[in-house]
């Protein structure tokens, strides 16, 4: 094991997840936009505080093979076993997969036309998972929560059509591993055989210690086991924290059942009304600081002798709709799946047969999106100056309450005068709120959409190397460029209020927006950096086609008087 390095992680610390910063965003902007007008000292609520992780005990795992690992000793005559360890490779021209003979266990498992986010060659092993967990294709005994003892045992290996053959026998334990590769295809035959005597022992594949590229910012968020579940039409997936107690199996009619991580994918295809087990397992793995985080590990299989047609690879729209329809769902767009699924397609049109440009691709599809809604930024603009010219009016209700409390029973007449003021004049106070709300759709449709289409990672658009990671640079440019336009549209926007501390309140909003975007990715700083110069161009043209009309002037009318005591 001496021979496996760390994989380097560009990045000193971890980002504050997107999720977390849009729901803190949301509950600020929303605190601005409707406590604000009736007091005018909103508190920002402060972000929460990030969580410690749950330390989980780890299932039993077994150390990987030591490199330098001495040969077993000699077998019993009529066993079959090699004298010494050796390392055979499978290779196709999608694949290069080392196999040692000790255990038949993998020990890397490259995709030739990928690089993980340090631009080396992508290896789904993951080295620090390894160290503690074993390598994959490890076989764990079913039922008994444990490992085969011919883990350790080395292997006799034969080049077969496609791949390799291994089998080792004891004389009291045998078993037998296959994996053969297809040209032009990411669909691999993987079959398996464990006995005690001539008795079948079931057993599971395992794959421990994380799969997929584990050199992303916060890579353990991403990993999960999967499975399809047929009679439910469902796809359920879980990360490590469902096996915190111990590992947990579950069995059935799969269309597809594996482990996965944002991008890719490795998970076993049945046959159609066979049964398939699949076991998620909590493993602990040191990150970059040399502390134990929970990451998901798997097994699957089941049976005494496994034939598992595997599906191994990138999970590209196309080709999974190419190789099995059912494949299509390992795409998870989560509760915008709608939305982000033809909004994808419409990406994915544009940048096909327009501009070849993922990044242009963005700004184009978010510029029609805005026309789409200009109908209703015309209303929101129409709603906004009928609020501004009924201001003198609502100032002077405000007058005439001043000094009362919440509690006060005087309270329901002013919220009695206002709403009879509104109706009087036709204003809908939450109409100039209404496109904003509507962009916030697309803004978790596009987060969606940049979180699990490979066909946006690592894709590049000026200075930006990977528009589905934040930026790189030491200063962000984007995001900053967005806080800017922002203040900028807010300024060019009519103002609702005439209280100068409510306008100050207002101009809040771009900061909320700054910290919500800072860390986000750059596929969604992007959009909506366009869609501000979208609407800063539109409320140009509005502020010169439609100008804005003298507000009244309203007399104060005398705050009533207190009764003497």
């Amino acid at each position: 094991m001496s021979d496996f390095q760390p994989i380097p992680n560009p990045q000193k610390g971890k980002e504050m997840p997107m999720e977390i910063r849009l729901v803190i965003a949301m509950v600020l902007m929303l605190a601005v936009l409707f406590v604000t007008p009736y007091f005018y000292k909103p508190t920002p609520e402060a972000p929460p505080k990030k969580q410690e992780a749950a330390k989980a005990q780890p299932a039993p795992a077994a150390p990987a093979p030591a490199a330098n690992a001495p040969a077993v000793p000699a077998a019993p005559a009529g066993a079959t076993a090699a004298v010494k360890e050796e390392v055979s490779v499978i290779e196709s021209d999608l694949f290069k997969i080392e196999v040692t003979n000790r255990g038949a266990l993998v020990k890397s498992w490259v995709l030739k036309k990928y690089k993980d986010s340090n631009g080396k060659p992508l290896d789904l092993v993951s080295v620090a998972g390894v160290k503690k967990n074993g390598y994959p294709f490890s076989m764990m005994i079913k039922g008994r929560e444990g490992w085969a003892p011919v883990n350790d045992a080395l292997f006799v290996a034969t080049a077969v059509d496609g791949g390799y053959e291994f089998a080792y026998s004891d004389g009291r334990m045998s078993a037998k591993k296959s994996i053969r590769l297809k040209k032009g295809s990411y669909i691999l035959q993987v079959a398996s055989e464990l006995f005690e005597g001539s008795v079948a022992v079931p057993h599971l594949l395992a794959w421990r210690g994380g799969f997929g590229d584990a050199s992303v910012i916060n890579a353990a968020a991403a990993k999960h086991s999967l499975s399809f579940d047929v009679a439910e039409n469902k796809l359920v997936t879980n990360d490590a924290k469902h096996a915190e107690g111990g590992p947990k199996s579950k069995a059935g009619n799969f269309a597809f059942a594996g482990l996965e991580d944002a991008y890719f994918a490795m998970v076993v295809l049945p046959a159609s009304g066979s049964n398939l087990e699949l076991l998620t397992i909590n493993d602990m793995i040191p990150d970059k600081d040399g502390k134990d985080e929970a990451i998901v590990g798997g097994a699957i299989g089941g049976a005494g002798r496994n034939q598992l047609s595997m599906f191994v690879g990138p999970k590209d729209y196309d080709l999974l709709k190419s190789i099995d329809p059912k494949l299509e769902g390992l795409i998870d767009f989560g509760w915008t799946s709608i939305m982000a699924k033809y909004l994808f397609l419409a990406l994915h049109y544009v940048n096909d047969n327009w501009v070849k440009s993922w990044g242009w691709s963005i700004i184009l599809v978010t510029i029609v999106i805005n026309i789409l809604l200009l109908p209703l930024k015309i209303s929101s603009l129409q709603s906004m100056r009928k609020m501004a010219l009924v201001q003198p009016e609502m100032n002077a209700i405000n007058d005439r309450y001043k000094g009362l409390s919440m509690k006060d029973p005087k309270m329901a007449n002013k919220n009695e005068e206002i709403m009879a003021l509104y109706k009087k004049h036709g204003v809908n106070p939450a109409g100039g709120c209404l496109p904003l709300v509507l962009q916030f759709p697309f803004l978790f449709a596009f987060y969606a959409v940049l979180g699990v289409s490979i066909e946006l990672r690592q894709a590049s658009w000026l200075w930006v190397a990977d528009l589905s990671q934040p930026e790189t640079l030491a200063i962000r440019v984007l995001p900053l460029v967005m806080i800017g336009t922002q203040f900028w549209l807010q300024r060019m926007t009519p103002a609702t209020g005439g209280d100068p501390a409510q306008q100050k309140m207002m101009m809040f909003m771009p900061l909320v927006f700054g910290f919500m975007f800072y860390g986000a990715t750059s596929g969604l700083v992007l959009y909506w950096l366009t869609g501000n110069l979208v609407g800063i161009v539109q409320q140009l043209a509005f502020n010169k086609l439609m100008p804005a009309p003298a507000a009244a002037v309203v007399a104060k009318a005398p705050a009533p008087k207190k009764k003497s005591k």
